[in-house]
């Protein structure tokens, strides 16, 4: 086979570099806003994750008519104390009903999960307790923030009776922050 090399063009130099450019402003616009994207994804992936959670926490404790627990952890074993729940956390039978709630011998985990990177999650408890329905839950709130603040905190306030919900602002009407 032959090949007719008047007829075959290659492209210059100069339009090398004039696509590339184009090409470099391109990917410099829209890299950041792809970024929150993610940030968004991660976060509502996170709040998504909690909130089924807490549901099946509750369901749990009807169920087997005992206290079910979520608590944060670092390594889905045992609750670690404080208030940050940014390594994971996890789910148990929390059958000798302490407070705040621990993993003690006996009590089986029935659920545990790691949060994923670049989120960081904070709570206003050490673990929430769900029990049958005659009794109280323990209200509070998580607050789920992406660690370089591309997109706004969002929180799931746990009430009472256990039911979870999602806010944007606290009770006076400001944006949660992981401080709070």
């Amino acid at each position: 086979m032959q090949i007719n090399r008047s007829t075959t063009r290659g492209h210059s130099l100069f339009e090398l570099l004039i696509t590339l450019l184009i090409v470099a402003l391109i990917l410099s616009f829209g890299l950041p806003s792809f970024d929150r994207v993610a940030a968004r994804h991660r976060q509502h992936a996170e709040i998504s994750a909690l909130f089924h959670a807490t549901h099946l926490a509750r369901k749990e404790s009807i169920m087997r008519k005992r206290v079910v627990s979520l608590c944060p952890s670092n390594d889905g074993r045992t609750c670690t104390p404080g208030l940050d729940w940014s390594a994971g956390w996890l789910m148990f039978d929390n059958r000798d009903r302490d407070e705040p709630p621990e993993v003690d011998p006996g009590e089986p985990v029935l659920q545990a999960h790691t949060v994923q990177p670049g989120m960081r999650l904070t709570a206003n408890r050490r673990g929430f307790t769900l029990r049958a329905t005659f009794l109280r839950a323990t209200n509070g709130t998580l607050v789920v923030c992406d660690v370089a603040g591309r997109i706004p905190a969002k929180a799931l306030i746990v009430s009472y009776t256990g039911r979870p919900r999602v806010a944007f602002e606290n009770r006076r009407g400001e944006p949660y922050n992981c401080a709070d």
